[in-house]
């Protein structure tokens, strides 16, 4: 695992985090150096699969796997729907909270040898976790090891024209801090733009609850 790699996995086990995962609930923000905050959505990350979730659902094929997949929805859901699941996120609350509900995960990074390489059908890329890292070259070049060759990734954009690389904290509104860590947020058009330079190319593209989605292939 790289430097950047375990400083992002400290981050994402601070007491924040772990408490809102805890609980199922916010207030938690990802904190920019200079004030700004992203509302991160516990309550809806915990909750069943949402109507645009289902979208995302209804397109996966063969065996997934879930990048970041923090409390689990989605692998509980595929997993009930018998569809071979895995997740794997750097928090081991998270983890811990997929297994509860059913789900298949494991604590690791992304970066860190995972079962399976080159061998999944669809990765999954969703809450922003094509932020993972703050390199999204990286993280997409990474993505395309992990499945096979036919093999698909789904990304969720941000809901803006954004191209940032910046670091964040995670916070929960109220004082308390977790460890600096690189993060990315990626629009639309500056996600086809690095999936471009990566070898990927848009299958299909579609936006369901304000939330723009992305299936990309490799070119």
């Amino acid at each position: 695992m790289t430097l950047t790699a375990v400083s992002t996995a400290l981050a994402w086990r601070a007491d924040p985090y772990t408490d809102a995962l805890r609980s199922g609930r916010g207030p938690l923000f990802l904190h920019r150096q200079d004030g700004w905050l992203l509302p991160l959505e516990v309550e809806r990350w915990c909750a069943a699969p949402d109507p645009a979730d289902l979208t995302v659902l209804r397109r996966c094929r063969g065996a997934v796997l879930d990048i970041g997949c923090g409390p689990g929805r989605l692998v509980v859901a595929l997993a009930a729907l018998g569809t071979a699941a895995l997740g794997v996120d750097v928090s081991p609350e998270a983890v811990r909270r997929t297994r509860r509900s059913g789900g298949s995960a494991l604590c690791r990074s992304v970066f860190d040898p995972l079962p399976g390489e080159g061998r999944w059908h669809t990765a999954l890329l969703l809450d922003g976790n094509v932020g993972i890292g703050g390199d999204p070259a990286a993280l997409l070049t990474r993505a395309a090891r992990l499945l096979e060759p036919e093999g698909q990734l789904i990304v969720e954009a941000a809901p803006l024209d954004v191209d940032e690389r910046v670091e964040v904290r995670v916070a929960d509104g109220r004082g308390a801090f977790g460890a600096a860590f690189p993060w990315s947020r990626l629009g639309s058009a500056a996600l086809l733009r690095y999936a471009r330079a990566t070898g990927w190319r848009a299958a299909e593209r579609w936006t369901s609850a304000g939330r723009p989605f992305v299936v990309l292939r490799r070119a």
